[in-house]
């Protein structure tokens, strides 16, 4: 039996063009077209070694940030002898020693596991999970509004880039609007997208709970009712973790409410939806301990009768949902026009998040190689790192 001998955790960055700030803090709800621009994003990958040699491992996507690498580098010296094959164990003990945090660090680290089990007996996770989707179908899930010249600033430029991601195959369309949370504007876009569109493509509108009060809340999804959204998503600024403030506003309106990306791990996000919260729950393998956690609360919500969706990208994300019948398509997130999908350039071996990748029918494959089933470029990582630590 092979034990895992060493954790290797890489900090790089990669360069991303056309993308700016439009405020001083870098974060997801402030980048921006800014024309002729390049902005240095940071990342971070996982390596577990065994001691027969082989590897498994991960390239962070939405949480390969540096608090959640510093929460990975205090849990990774407790994978040193563990069989990577006992997950649910390892799990336990992981969630437990984060207990006080938020557990952004823990999903990698059990991605990796799942990546390395399959590279030890070649094995596809695909296969582990159960999957039973070869492909995906996928929305456009848009970065915010800005103010400044070119990208989503305006009502037209939102309605013309929606009406160019459903010529180019996306099966949805989600809206992340302006910072300010100016329902009149928000309403105005809803409205001016849902024309351009039509009425048989799936609209989603997501304020990132930069709506300002409740109220506001109400206001916007009395329009999302109107327009005939998919959902209704984190409206307002409770931070989307107030079970009772959502479950009076589903008492109010016809659209669904797709809640709990920033509610952490099974226990609590079961506890928001029996509490009235959402009728569906948000889940990420980054975000909620791994795919390890991101099954458990599939099979939660499979349980309740309910769906559950994906936040965001990634080949663990495509792998859990290939074995997920309650869902119901896969997010590209985040992208605009002229503005890339903000994604490592880390794939040998023609996985892509980026839009201009997407084929020509919206979906996209799942992998089903080895492991993860995607050849990471460890050359490109080490060639781009900015902060090394390894454990044994």
């Amino acid at each position: 039996m092979a034990l895992i001998k060493s954790v290797n955790l890489t900090e790089f960055t990669f360069s991303v063009p056309d993308i700016g700030l439009e405020v001083a803090a870098a974060g997801v709800g402030n980048m921006a077209y800014v024309k002729g621009s390049t902005f240095t994003a940071k990342r971070w990958a996982v390596r577990l070694y065994d001691s027969d040699g082989v590897m498994g491992g991960y390239v962070t996507n939405w949480v390969g940030t540096p608090a959640a690498f510093g929460q990975a580098a205090m849990l990774a010296p407790l994978l040193i002898g563990r069989d990577p094959g006992q997950r649910e164990a390892i799990y336990n003990d992981l969630k437990w020693e984060l207990r006080a945090y938020d557990h952004m660090g823990h999903g990698p680290l059990d991605i990796a596991l799942w990546d390395l089990v399959g590279r030890q007996h070649n094995v596809p996770v695909k296969t582990l999970l159960g999957g039973f989707r070869d492909k995906l179908p996928t929305y456009a899930s848009t970065y915010g509004g800005q103010s400044g010249a070119g990208g989503l600033n305006s009502p037209a430029a939102y309605a013309d880039y929606a009406q160019d991601c459903r010529r180019r195959g996306f099966h949805g369309f989600k809206i992340h609007g302006w910072k300010q949370g100016n329902v009149a504007r928000e309403a105005e876009n809803l409205r001016g997208i849902r024309a351009r569109v039509g009425d048989d493509f799936a609209l989603m509108i997501d304020p990132a709970c930069m709506l300002k009060t409740w109220n506001d809340a109400l206001a916007l999804g009395r329009v999302a009712d109107e327009v005939g959204c998919l959902w209704f998503e984190d409206p307002y600024l409770d931070g989307a973790v107030s079970a009772p403030g959502h479950q009076r506003l589903r008492e109010k309106l016809k659209t669904p409410l797709l809640v709990s990306e920033h509610v952490r791990g099974l226990e609590q996000k079961a506890a928001f939806l029996l509490n009235g919260g959402a009728d569906m729950i948000h889940a990420d393998p980054e975000y909620d301990m791994g795919i390890t956690g991101v099954m458990k609360l599939a099979h939660f919500c499979e349980a309740m009768g309910l769906d559950l969706q994906l936040h965001a990208v990634g080949p663990a994300h495509r792998l859990c949902l290939s074995a997920i019948r309650n869902s119901l398509m896969y997010e590209m997130a985040l992208i605009g026009p002229a503005m890339p999908n903000m994604v490592a350039p880390v794939y040998r071996c023609g996985y892509s998040d980026l839009e201009a990748d997407l084929p020509a029918d919206g979906f996209v494959p799942v992998p089903d190689g080895p492991g993860l089933g995607v050849d990471y470029d460890w050359d490109y990582v080490d060639g781009n790192t900015t902060n090394q630590l390894t454990f044994s």
